[in-house]
């Protein structure tokens, strides 16, 4: 079911989006922030996403995936890279990011190369928003400049997931709230669920749409019956957990196909439907779905902004040797 590629939003080579946000420390990030002191860091970053993206599609959704729950729990400060330790589960571990957060190696990887020519220069919060930025670029040719300057935290608690990140079940009034308590707008929640045009979902996040929605209908009315049939063939009503392609049009090209697909009610989880089925977000998939080179655009700019979330800087955290412990 792949669609032309004659309909692809065009790369975008040169998009710079050299914003800084101040943090709450009155501190601020910068665009080339390592070019004295490890100006080789971002080309680490980027090869390693490459070499990663080139062997696995998969792993670009993975990346961009770790930095929104990365920066939604504690802000972008890699906490979601910590192992848990005894006595204490770590955000790792949650049900939600454990066993389906993909791209860890890939960061661990980055970062060995960076220590190994910039010992204790680099964060890990740093290195996942640059990774996330490559991944956009290699899936949909989507690049900006990543202000930097993060500093990586010390505490990582699996309870405080579920607490920050929204459910693909919500509604969206509820994920309206969610963004909102981050400081993002309703525009920018609607922009970023396009990164829901790469990567999977497993179908335990959706089979309720397919076999009990709700006492009276087993089915979600919402959801258009051709593209619910064919999940069920992928998705069987007991049994194993195997995953399915949240666009299955372009599933591995980060596009506004995603939002095509809303507008015919193929929207995988509940909370990707809802955008198009509210007054309040309908128009913004019709335009996301109308004009893809300003969303792409748009993109870049929420993920600027949401890498900018409740910061840790200056002298605040540390920079860890090992991007899965504390030092």
């Amino acid at each position: 079911m792949k669609s032309s590629s004659s309909t692809m939003i065009s790369p975008i080579f040169f998009l710079l989006l050299c914003f800084a946000y101040a943090s709450a420390s009155g501190a601020y990030l910068r665009a080339g922030y390592y070019q004295k002191t490890c100006p080789e860091a971002e080309t680490i970053v980027r090869k390693a996403v490459k070499k990663a993206v080139a062997s696995n599609p998969g792993i670009a959704a993975g990346l961009i995936r770790m930095h929104f729950h990365d920066c939604f729990v504690r802000g972008c400060d890699a906490s979601v890279l910590l192992k848990s330790t005894p006595g204490n589960k770590a955000e790792r571990d949650s049900p939600v990011n454990n066993p389906s957060l993909r791209g860890f190696e890939v960061i661990d990887e980055a970062k060995a190369q960076i220590e190994a020519v910039c010992p204790g220069t680099v964060s890990c919060a740093d290195i996942i928003a640059f990774a996330a930025r490559d991944s956009a670029y290699k899936a949909g040719g989507i690049y900006y400049a990543v202000p930097a300057g993060r500093r990586d935290g010390r505490v990582s608690i699996e309870e405080e997931v579920t607490k920050n990140l929204p459910s693909p079940t919500l509604d969206a009034s509820e994920l309206v709230k969610k963004f909102a308590r981050k400081g993002m707008s309703v525009d920018e929640m609607v922009t970023l669920s396009g990164a829901h045009s790469i990567g999977v979902s497993h179908c335990s996040s959706f089979s309720k749409r397919l076999y009990s929605f709700n006492a009276t209908l087993p089915q979600d009315p919402s959801l258009d019956p051709s593209y619910a049939a064919f999940l069920k063939t992928k998705c069987p009503r007991a049994g194993a957990d195997p995953t399915v392609a949240l666009d299955i049009e372009t599933p591995t090209r980060l596009d506004n196909k995603y939002y095509k697909g809303l507008k015919y009610n193929r929207g995988l989880l509940t909370s990707d439907q809802t955008l198009m089925n509210t007054p309040l977000t309908t128009g913004m998939v019709v335009n996301n779905a109308r004009h893809g080179a300003l969303w792409a655009k748009k993109f870049a700019k929420a993920m600027v902004h949401m890498g900018s979330l409740d910061l840790l800087t200056g002298s605040q955290g540390e920079v860890r040797r090992h991007c899965s412990v504390v030092n």
